[in-house]
């Protein structure tokens, strides 16, 4: 659909993108010629995903460590990048989710996700947008978010309320910062399967209606370049009056099933204690990896 120079004067940050759909977006925009930053906590992620990116593709990418919890953080990140050259769009992809009864939420869990998700993609808009601002440039912003932003789903609420804030903050801004050529969208993935979000979303291999392929109409998961082609031709040139959308890209899933987690209403007590031990085992595992490098 596009070929290596279609990003070729672009400089793009994707959060969050050491893996998973971050990773697979990353890879088409280097491939479409783009100069790509990826951040995120886990530094022998980030490497090992730039060595193999690099590789792969012939294309530019970095990386930043950066807690995407934390402004300041992020603020000194997008000041790093700046200093080699401004940024040319943005896309946030940081993310954090777990299946669970709303009950039985800690209010840690729920900071967890609501500093990664909301919090966070806020702050690096900001950080970002006012320096384009500032500097007169005109760029791109796209959010990966949910079909939940419509219908909201049980059993992952604040991850729920947090996209759905993000898909505000798309149209709010998208007005706001109109006049001074910055762009806001929002992609919105139906299945997509990765290890880390099926590790936490669907860890009992039991489908719900939101990871199960056959309640989507085309009868399959999405593949990562179908998610990559929509990411790049958002951020290229030729598409300058689209601002404000959120775009559904699940094969109509949400039009047709349910594409939320309502089915898992039907788990046991002992089916959510088993839940929760394998999103435990998965989040140890992920911790461990942050403290090699």
């Amino acid at each position: 659909m596009f070929n290596s120079s279609t990003l070729s004067n672009k400089r793009i940050l994707v959060t969050g993108g050491g893996t998973g759909l971050g990773k697979e977006i990353s890879r088409g925009l280097l491939a479409s010629g783009a100069e790509v930053y990826i951040c995120g906590r886990r530094e022998n992620v980030l490497k090992t995903t730039c060595e193999e990116l690099s590789k792969d593709t012939g294309g530019k990418i970095h990386y930043r460590i950066c807690d995407i919890r934390d402004p300041e953080s992020i603020d000194d990140m997008v000041e790093s990048i700046f200093t080699e050259g401004p940024l040319t769009g943005l896309i946030n992809n940081a993310a954090a989710n777990f299946i669970s009864p709303t009950k039985d939420l800690s209010p840690r869990g729920y900071q967890a996700i609501r500093s990664t998700v909301m919090d966070g993609s806020f702050y690096t808009v900001l950080a970002v947008g006012k320096r384009w601002i500032n500097l007169g440039i005109r760029g791109s912003i796209v959010s990966n978010l949910v079909t939940w932003v419509w219908t909201g789903s049980a059993y992952v609420v604040p991850s729920a309320m947090s996209k759905t804030a993000i898909d505000s903050m798309t149209k709010s801004l998208a007005v706001e910062w109109g006049p001074y050529g910055i762009r806001l969208n929002a992609v919105a993935p139906g299945p997509f399967p990765t290890e880390g979000a099926w590790e936490k979303l669907n860890p009992t291999g039991k489908s719900s209606g939101a990871t199960d392929s056959s309640s989507v109409p085309m009868r399959r998961y999405g593949e990562m370049p179908e998610l990559a082609n929509l990411m790049i031709f958002l951020q290229a040139d030729g598409c300058d009056y689209l601002t404000g959308q959120t775009i559904a890209i699940d094969g109509g899933h949400h039009l047709a099933a349910p594409s939320t987690f309502a089915s898992l209403s039907d788990l046991s007590d002992d089916d959510w204690g088993n839940i929760r031990d394998n999103i435990k085992a998965s989040a140890e595992k992920e911790k461990s990896e942050r403290s090699i490098g």
